[in-house]
């Protein structure tokens, strides 16, 4: 029998089969899950080294359905040393996936994710420099308007439904939608 294939050499459809979209009720245990990693990655990284640390994505928006996924926002200081982010990331069982379309360092950290599926909890956490960031700011306006954030959840299951085992299909066909709110709320 072949030995599993290596996630970072699986094909978009490969892992679109491993890690279906999956929409779950809203759980008060992924602000709990948030705050614990949080924690961990603080006590990992000097105090002048972390700007900001958000919890984003829809697990970060009360009431409604999402992805399991607890998505975190670092802003890190312009003079970390990088080899020490990737290090710090690693040492608490995460994988580095290069992002050069997103804004520098062009980093993203993952855990939960195996060549056999899910295992643990999710966790996608974004590394930025300092800024004004729209994720904050597509949180924020979705928790106060909770009748848009209804909309979102409704977009998010149709989707769901649609590219079920479609990663990217499901992420670029909310873009439109998410854009509409960003412009909305950078006024």
């Amino acid at each position: 029998m072949a030995a599993p294939k290596d996630l970072h050499k699986m094909t978009p459809k490969e892992l679109g089969q491993l890690f279906p979209i999956i929409i779950q009720e809203h759980s008060e245990e992924w602000t709990v899950l948030y705050e614990i990693e949080k924690k961990l990655i603080k006590n990992l990284f000097a105090q002048l080294d972390i700007v900001n640390i958000d919890h984003i994505g829809s697990t970060a928006i009360p009431g409604i359905k999402a992805k399991p996924t607890i998505d975190i926002l670092l802003q890190i200081a312009e003079q970390i040393n990088i080899q020490k982010v990737e290090d710090i990331f690693k040492s608490l069982g995460y994988q580095l996936t290069k992002q050069p379309d997103n804004p520098p360092p062009h980093m993203t950290f993952i855990k939960g994710y195996t060549n056999k599926g899910f295992k643990g909890q999710a966790y996608h956490v974004h590394i930025r420099y300092k800024g004004d960031w729209d994720e904050i700011r597509f949180r924020d306006y979705l928790i106060n308007h909770k009748e848009i954030a209804k909309e979102y959840e409704a977009l998010k299951l149709e989707l769901a439904s649609k590219y079920r085992n479609d990663r990217e299909a499901y992420t670029d066909s909310k873009s439109e939608w998410i854009e509409k709110i960003n412009k909305m709320t950078r006024k």
